[in-house]
This record gives structure tokens, sequence and C-alpha cells, in this order.
């Protein structure tokens, strides 16, 4: 008997389910499978969706990148170290957003190198916050998480509106957030710092 014909013959066999030990495991084996069936299946979907488009887009980033030139973005961040009311912004709105469209979650908190150690917790606690609202707009920024947007834009446009308002509002209401945040964690930091904490 050769595999053709074993392959043609096990179509046709039924086995009978199996109880006890033996049971639960063969019921186990098939849930192991059917989780990687699953994956398989959701794999197969991001393929022909946002795959090709996170794609494309770190590709125009990283060609963006360099036309800028790696050593202009890093300016950027020794240049938001700089003491002063005028730096917030650049510290807690541009430097932010630059590192997270630029580098992606989580290669973004990287750029706090280039910030003394007070502006670092502060720095971090900007970028952390907006890994999420950069997402309608930019979902090459952080496509881990895409499914928090997802979900949010799911129901938006099961009420019958548009998506695109909706990003344009979560990420400034993002920007604006990520600029609070980073000055609270600045002022909790240096008092922190000066008790000696």
């Amino acid at each position: 008997m050769n595999l053709h014909s074993l392959m043609f013959l096990s179509a046709d066999v039924t086995v009978d389910k199996q109880d006890g030990f033996l049971g639960v495991l063969a019921t186990a084996a098939e849930d192991f499978i059917a989780v990687f069936n699953k994956g398989g299946e959701v794999l197969l979907s991001l393929m022909g969706g946002i795959l090709p488009t996170l794609i494309v887009l770190l590709t125009a980033v990283n060609a963006l990148v360099r036309l800028i030139g790696p050593e202009k973005i890093e300016n950027l961040g020794k240049a938001a170290a700089r003491p002063g009311l005028q730096w917030y912004p650049v510290r807690y709105i541009v430097l932010p957003f630059v590192a997270v469209f630029v580098l992606t979650n989580p290669m973004a908190y990287t750029m706090g190198r280039f910030l003394p150690e007070r502006f670092k917790p502060a720095f971090y606690d900007s970028a952390v916050s907006f890994v999420h609202p950069i997402l309608g707009i930019f979902p090459h920024a952080n496509p881990g998480e895409l499914f928090v947007y997802v979900g949010i834009a799911t129901g938006i446009q099961q009420l019958g509106y548009g998506l695109g308002d909706l990003a344009v509002r979560y990420m400034l209401v993002g920007l604006v957030v990520i600029f609070i945040r980073g000055i609270v964690t600045e002022a909790i930091t240096a008092r922190m710092m000066k008790k000696g904490a």
C-alpha cells in the first residue's frame, strides 16, 4: 500500500472519541493546534489588510530619515535639553512626536538619551503616552497596539461617522495630554531629586 492510498483510506476512517486521560490529552492537543490555526488566519487577514500599509509606511519613514539626516534628528534632541520655558514644547511635544513617528515604539524612548537626567522621566512619560494617539494617522508608529485605535474606530464607524476626523482629534488631544504630562512629571522629578529620593 502506498502513501497515496493511505491518504484516501484515512479520510474514510472514523475514530471513537477517547475518554479519561487520553481524551483530555487529545482535546488539549486539538485546542493547542487551534490556537496556531487561528493565529494563521489572523496573519493571513493582516497580509491583505494593514501589513502592506505598515511596510510601505516604515519604508517611507526610513527614507525620510535618510533624506533629513539622522544627525539632524539627534540635534533636535540636544536642542530640547536646553533650559527655559520656551523649550518645554520642544521637549514634550515636538521631541516625543518626532521620536514616536521616526523611531516607532519602543525605540522612540531612546531619544531621551540626549536629555539631562532630570528631564528623562518626563520625556519618557510624554513619549509613552503618545504611542496610541498617533495611530489613527500613522499606524506604523505602534502597530502592535493598533487594536486600541481600531476598537474605538469600529464604534465610530458603526455610528456612521468618518475616521479622518477621529484620527486628527485623537492625535491633537494626545499632543495636549503629553505636554501636560511632561510638565507635571518634570516638576515631580525635580521635587523628588531635591529630596534625594
